[in-house]
């Protein structure tokens, strides 16, 4: 049996979710809109530069599930993931999927953005195991503090102890993601892809010779 991970944002989306998530945080007046959109934008460009700092970002995309109702914020998720994460599934995504599906892989997302919005956006995609950056949890409330990251070499470390628990082992590992931010994941998996990749990332992938796809064309 095969394990096929996947990045989310950019890669088997054709946007990020977590900026989507600020900008519909902003339209529907949860956040403070001039502040909201131009720190958004900041970290955005961050994590394109490759300089995110993952817990600074965390602490303000969190905020939000710390000051408003749970089952408001809920709600509101359904219609985002409707209204913003569905339209933007990209082209090919689905049939990399069941091609994994067909061969009998099991599918994982890894993803630096946090659970809170992940998870429902695996459960539309299809895809049963999850990493994500998880919020701290306390007495059923966010509290605003991360229990574990998963960006850059911890997304390596995390998927290492997902490994860990896993029954049968895993013959071979399919990776696939656009970030160079990516790059230790890439080089953990036995078949990495570059998908619709970041320059960064494609002049790597060309240089050793890694298959560079688009599931946008």
């Amino acid at each position: 049996m095969n394990l096929a991970v996947f990045d989310l944002d950019h890669t088997l989306l054709a946007h990020d979710s977590d900026y989507l998530w600020g900008q519909h945080m902003v339209e529907n007046g949860f956040v403070d809109a001039d502040y909201y959109a131009t720190e958004n934008q900041r970290f955005y460009d961050a994590y394109a530069a490759g300089t995110l700092d993952i817990n600074e970002f965390s602490r303000f995309a969190l905020a939000p599930l710390v000051r408003h109702d749970l089952a408001v914020l809920v709600a509101s998720r359904e219609r985002f993931i409707r209204e913003k994460i569905a339209p933007i599934i990209a082209r090919h995504t689905p049939a990399l999927l069941q091609r994994h599906r067909d061969q009998g892989d099991t599918l994982l997302i890894t993803t630096a953005t946090n659970r809170f919005i992940v998870e429902p956006i695996a459960e539309l995609l299809g895809v049963p195991n999850l990493l994500a950056t998880e919020p701290e949890v306390e007495d059923g409330r966010y509290t605003g503090r991360l229990a574990r990251t998963n960006f850059r070499e911890s997304k390596v470390s995390n998927l290492r102890a997902w490994l860990s628990t896993q029954t049968t082992p895993y013959q071979k590992l399919f990776g696939y993601s656009d970030s160079n931010n990516d790059l230790p994941l890439l080089e953990f998996v036995d078949h990495p892809h570059a998908v619709d990749p970041d320059d960064k990332l494609r002049a790597t992938a060309v240089s050793r010779g890694w298959p560079v796809i688009s599931l946008r064309d």
